[in-house]
């Protein structure tokens, strides 16, 4: 009679769930995602297209810009450009193109550029529609003036009209290829539009074009939008470069300095970084954040105790709530790392004291005393940070997995459900099928918790959902299918759990032989695995190795097991 071996499972349901050793973690604490996170405050908020209409009258009205034939009207600022107000030089219309570029215009008339004050004029005071009337009357009598152009766009945005508007910034572009607000508006509008690979295209374009036509503060201007559309690209090479840029326009700025040395450590240049960051650390308005990035870099280092000194150094120091809980955090990380698990947490708590509305800190909460063994702990800042962020499938996911470890079935079904409902990226879907896997496995519905698995496993291979794989299709007597699933498990990490299973699982297969070495293998390494002796003892009688058999059992029953003494009688 074939001998089907009972499963060796010795592992408490949801135990080893995402446990203190666990490779995953919903936090991630890099110097890459935390160096990133910062470097967003360098556009400020988003480009404007609403221009400053009195600024761009007064350049229309500047004497040197009211030229009826000698020159043209000078070029126009970016919209919301704080270098608006600034006329540019002009340039005689008789001047001979350049080969590729377009005639100059005809110069403005003085009845033409009447037309022109008058149209902008009516946009300051909030008539759009006067103001496109006009534009459109000088385009007809003056098409190649690019002012022109750029007032319709003006007048167009006003009323709405975005792709007309965008129609008019492209023909200013055409007309006067060498003025920078083409591009850089083009750009604004490419934003509102969600439209980032086109900005950073446009705002390239306009920064190339603005070092040689713009003042100091206009290439600010666009350098900013520039910088922008990189950090959400996450072009950090080019925005190490604007950024130089930048600094060098505006020495005396500690933020941008900061931002810079933010730049440099995303590209691999951290210790290049410091002394841009330790002069950022004597501004008031960048400490916290210079602090921040000391500790990063430290740690990049392998110097994680200076990288707490310069923390604790700043927090002598640093008032506001809001920094001193950015500051305490990233304290608890470094902490943690340091094995200070105890203080880890109690700076973690002063954090969330500060700042109760931080999700991202309640749940770094959560793993900390997870990690110290405190699940119920765990779970009620997991549950902080659920409510703060009800819409967040990762914490969802943590909460069925505690709950699931805490024996709170029902619940943990419920959060897993929820997490698989919201929009959860591949990972997160895995990580709450293997909870529902593993519920159904509970609950001896083995056919389940193996469709259950076998999804977790193709998103996100691990030994531990391979294991339970195993484990449930050794439930539903599909050894083989057992067999299969736990030598993955064991290909991933060959633990002496999953290397029993899959010798019982080779076992009730029939593959008495693989069973056998694979266990032989296993005693070897740990002489002292009574159930792996018993299991050896098993593979050597199916192989018909009765004296090789009884020794094994002697072995196995010598360790404390009852099967074995069974067996030898």
């Amino acid at each position: 009679m074939k001998l089907t071996p009972s499963l060796t499972l010795a592992l408490a349901l949801g135990a080893s769930l995402w446990g203190a050793g666990a490779a995953q973690t919903l936090i991630d604490t890099s110097a890459a995602v935390g160096v990133s996170g910062t470097l967003n405050s360098i556009s400020g908020p988003s480009p404007s297209v609403i221009p400053q209409v009195r600024e761009r009258l007064d350049a229309v009205l500047d004497p040197s810009a009211q030229v009826t034939v000698a020159g043209e009207v000078a070029p126009a600022p970016a919209i919301g450009s704080p270098a608006a107000a600034q006329p540019g030089t002009t340039q005689p219309v008789t001047a001979q193109p350049s080969a590729g570029q377009p005639a100059p215009a005809p110069a403005l008339t003085a009845e033409q550029l009447s037309v022109l004050q008058a149209a902008y004029t009516a946009l300051e005071q909030g008539n759009a529609a006067q103001a496109r009337q006009g534009f459109e009357q000088l385009i007809s009598q003056n098409y190649r003036h690019p002012e022109a152009h750029f007032g319709l766009a003006l007048a167009l945005l006003a009323q709405g009209q975005t792709e007309a508007a965008r129609f008019e910034l492209g023909q200013l572009t055409a007309l006067a290829p060498d003025r920078y607000e083409g591009p850089y508006n083009l750009g604004v509008l490419a934003v509102q539009a969600g439209q980032y690979p086109e900005a950073l295209t446009y705002f390239g374009q306009a920064a190339t074009l603005a070092r040689t036509t713009a003042s100091e503060d206009g290439q600010l201007y666009v350098l900013r939008a520039l910088a922008a559309e990189q950090s959400r690209a996450a072009d950090y090479a080019g925005l190490r470069q604007t950024l130089g840029e930048m600094v060098a326009l505006d020495p005396g700025n500690a933020e941008l300095k900061l931002r810079l040395a933010q730049a440099q450590t995303l590209t691999g240049e951290g210790v290049a970084a410091l002394p841009g960051t330790y002069e950022a650390l004597g501004s008031t308005r960048t400490q916290a954040d210079a602090a921040l990035l000391l500790s990063d870099i430290y740690e990049a280092q392998g110097l994680p105790e200076r990288g707490l000194s310069e923390l604790d150094r700043a927090l002598q120091s640093v008032t506001a709530e809001d920094e001193r809980a950015r500051l305490l955090l990233r304290r608890a990380r470094l902490l943690d790392a340091l094995g200070q698990s105890a203080a880890a947490i109690t700076a973690a708590e002063q954090s969330v004291r500060l700042r109760g509305n931080d999700a991202a800190a309640f749940a770094l909460l959560g793993d900390l005393r997870r990690g110290a063994g405190n699940s119920q702990g765990a779970l009620q800042a997991y549950r902080e940070a659920a409510l703060l962020e009800p819409k967040n499938a990762d914490y969802r996911t943590e909460l069925a997995a505690l709950r699931l470890g805490l024996g709170r079935y029902a619940d943990a079904r419920r959060d897993a459900g929820m997490a698989l409902n919201m929009n959860a990226s591949p990972v997160t879907q895995a990580r709450a099928e293997l909870v529902l896997g593993l519920l159904d496995y509970r609950s001896a519905r083995y056919a389940s918790a193996s469709t259950a698995l076998r999804s977790s496993a193709a998103k996100l291979p691990s030994a531990e959902t391979y294991l339970w794989l195993g484990l449930s299709e050794y439930k539903q007597k599909n050894y083989a299918g057992a067999a299969e699933a736990l030598s993955e498990s064991v290909r991933l990490d060959p633990t002496p759990l999953a290397r029993r299973n899959l010798g019982s699982a080779l076992l009730a297969a029939g593959r008495a032989a693989e069973a056998e070495a694979l266990l032989l293998g296993l005693v070897t390494e740990t002489p002292g695995d009574a159930e792996a002796w018993y299991l050896l003892g098993l593979a050597r009688r199916a192989d018909g190795k009765a004296a090789e058999a009884r020794a094994a059992f002697q072995s196995a029953a010598a360790l404390g097991s009852t099967a074995a003494r069974g067996a030898l009688k």
